[in-house]
């Protein structure tokens, strides 16, 4: 089934799809997660590269019996703070708000087949 070994994978993680390789670190959105895990594994995934950057295999819609391990770096990381400003003109009317993000920190240890 697979030629050679994977190089990238497309997984699905919190309603957003995201193409991943072995040693990315990325930010996925905040979760529970069990005290002292260390690691987390995405069995969620859509589709599995090679080397030449041809997909391999497409899931439909998910791969059977292919996982994606991540360490986790950072558990609770917090993102830029966005800011939503409204205003009407004339009318007195001004309101301000932010919004900070929470994140997990991992790093792509392993696509497993």
């Amino acid at each position: 089934m697979y030629t050679s070994r994977p190089v990238y994978a497309i997984i699905e993680d919190s309603g957003t799809q995201i193409m991943v390789r072995k040693d990315d670190i990325l930010d996925i959105d905040l979760r529970k997660l069990p005290e002292g895990a260390t690691s987390l594994t995405f069995d969620k995934v859509l589709a599995v590269g090679n080397e030449d950057g041809s997909v391999a295999t497409l899931g439909a819609p998910y791969l059977a019996n292919v996982t994606v391990v991540a360490e986790i770096v950072k558990s609770l990381k917090r993102g830029a703070k966005t800011v939503l400003n409204k205003y009407s003109r004339r009318k007195g009317y001004r309101r301000h708000k932010g919004h900070r993000q929470s994140f997990v920190q991992v790093k792509i240890s392993e696509i497993v087949l």
